[in-house]
């Protein structure tokens, strides 16, 4: 076993000046898990020229952003034709994030993969947006494995993916474990994970608290220790964030050992090369390439035995033939931009009808549309209330036919539906906010669902704002007054669930600074754009109708401007 390993920062240079000396091309055998038996004492074996293994993560469908699949593939390339052994990996979510995505159920982006050449990759949660039937449709469109050693049948524990693939590159094998987030059924949708009674059916090892989760992880770590490998890769999505503890990559590392590198991906962090400690004090890399393709990592393993890893993120080369599979692709895309999914009865709009030039009341008073958006949130999650600032809604849906194009014209964002638990004061806190300025236009107005308020214009706003214009406090008369949620009076000492997106829930967009320490019950688990789809399909039928005809909405928001 390679486990005295000399580890040094690799500085990765544009010219590629490596170690790899001979052009001889690259062959790896065995891209399949390797099954459990333990292998026989053998030679130490040892490289014959190094390795390069590229790895990516949270690409969420960024297919021709920052360096691109089609730079990947060129990077790729032009290190097989210096003389390295090449692989390919990926941690995770790549298949939800953007329109080619949500349009395909994540099938054009298998089929990116497919043909740029990636040798593994393990689920992100977002993977699993599509519906659990539909995850295990694109792991058997997948040339390569999909690898999980936590992702498991409850009722049998069984792991429902292999847990680890093994490479093998001149006689050298390369163990990549692979380990989804425990938030992974909070992150996406947790109807996805039960039975039809509501029973969770499957799990990710988070059931028996952190360390039963680690002694899964473990578990296939000697697992495939014992089947020969000689470079234990974990390739996690897991991420580094607090709010995720424990089951953070660098607690991954500190529960564990026999792991020589962790390529990390969840949380969108930029890490070149940091050193952690195992549960034995050896020192194990952990990296991550941020997200949407703005660098891609190298992890390099030289012939010495020597480890290092490194981002790139100025490649500027293209290979041909990848970036003209995806322009086909792109093609098709198109088409489905242009399919009808839905209609509606009424003009939705967002700018008051019949000014020139068009004023966007969605910013300052209630719309059909906003209501619609806002009702689709509710529709989703399940909340009692829910929120959509003016700002996220983008543009009117004429009467007729609805395209996928025009709901992804309404929400452009990519924000994700959430749902936190919320307190009416913290409610009302808001709702002050967003209507800090009005009648003027504010982005942060707030579109709702589940609950009715008044706005009296004529008393000045009293919310505090610090120096970066993040709600602090309400230190006078509220404006908002008298309101209601399911007819009933807000109460501000009783807890609520509240349904909004990411952009505002998790990161105090628009200033709203309340809700960030709150408990979560749903996130990031759907597209925005994904949500108003689902809402008039399912929701409605597939019609808009006449409950939606006022421009102005239906009484949801009034606004008192003089005093009584």
């Amino acid at each position: 076993m390679l486990r005295k390993l000399t580890v040094i920062l690799l500085v990765v240079l544009l010219a590629f000046s490596f170690a790899c000396k001979k052009p001889d091309g690259v062959v790896v055998t065995d891209v399949t898990p390797t099954p459990g038996p333990t292998a026989e004492p053998t030679p130490e074996p040892a490289l014959d020229k190094d390795l390069a293994i590229l790895y990516t993560n949270d690409v969420h469908c960024a297919v021709d952003s920052g360096i691109g699949y089609a730079g990947v593939a060129a990077l790729k390339q032009q290190l097989l034709d210096e003389g390295c052994y090449v692989a390919l990996v990926d941690a995770g979510d790549a298949v939800q994030g953007d329109a080619i995505g949500t349009l395909s159920k994540g099938s054009y982006i298998i089929d990116i993969m497919n043909k740029v050449g990636y040798d593994v990759m393990t689920p992100g949660n977002h993977e699993f947006d599509y519906g659990m039937d539909r995850f295990f449709e694109l792991r058997d469109m997948a040339d390569f494995p999909i690898v999980s050693a936590n992702f498991a049948d409850l009722a049998t524990g069984t792991p429902i993916l292999d847990q680890y693939a093994m490479l093998t590159f001149n006689g050298v094998n390369v163990a990549f474990v692979g380990v989804s987030t425990p938030m992974t059924i909070s992150t996406s949708t947790p109807a996805f994970f039960q039975d039809a009674d509501g029973n969770f059916i499957y799990g990710f090892g988070q059931k028996d608290g952190a360390k039963a989760f680690y002694a899964i992880i473990q578990g296939a770590v000697d697992a495939a220790t014992a089947a020969g490998a000689d470079y234990v890769v974990a390739l996690s999505h897991l991420g580094i964030d607090a709010s995720t503890s424990p089951y953070t990559s660098s607690e991954l590392i500190e529960n564990t050992k026999g792991i020589d590198v962790v390529i990390d991906g969840h949380s969108h962090s930029t890490i070149e090369c940091e050193r952690v400690k195992n549960l034995e004090g050896e020192r194990v890399l952990l990296t991550q390439t941020g997200t949407k393709l703005e660098a891609v990592g190298m992890l390099y393993i030289t012939k010495d035995g020597s480890v290092s890893t490194g981002l790139i993120s100025d490649y500027t080369e293209k290979d041909a033939d990848t970036e003209a599979f995806i322009a086909q692709i792109q093609a098709q895309f198109e088409e489905l931009l242009n399919e009808v999914v839905a209609r509606t009865d009424v003009d939705l709009t967002i700018f008051e009808p019949g000014t020139d030039p068009a004023v966007r009341i969605v910013r300052n008073s209630e719309t059909n549309l906003g209501d619609l958006c806002a009702d689709a949130y509710r529709y989703i999650s399940g909340a009692d209330v829910a929120f959509v600032n003016g700002g996220g809604v983008r543009t009117d849906i004429p009467m007729g036919d609805i395209t996928y194009g025009a709901i992804i014209k309404v929400h452009p964002f990519g924000n994700e539906l959430c749902m936190v638990e919320a307190t009416g004061q913290e409610i009302l806190d808001a709702l002050e906010l967003g209507a800090r300025v009005t009648p003027e236009e504010s982005g942060g107005f707030l579109q709702v669902s589940g609950l009715t308020y008044e706005i009296h214009t004529y008393i000045p706003s009293s919310v505090t704002l610090d120096e970066n214009n993040m709600f602090v406090s309400v230190d006078g008369e509220y404006r908002v007054k008298n309101v209601m949620v399911g007819g009933k009076p807000l109460d501000p000492t009783k807890t609520y669930t509240l349904a909004c997106h990411n952009y505002l829930l998790k990161n105090a967009g628009d200033g709203y600074t309340m809700f960030q320490d709150n408990t979560f019950l749903l996130d990031s688990i759907m597209i925005d754009n994904q949500v108003l789809i689902n809402y008039i399909v399912d929701g409605l039928g597939g019609v808009v109708g006449a409950d939606y005809a006022d421009p102005h909405g239906q009484g949801r928001i009034v606004a008192v401007e003089a005093a009584p």
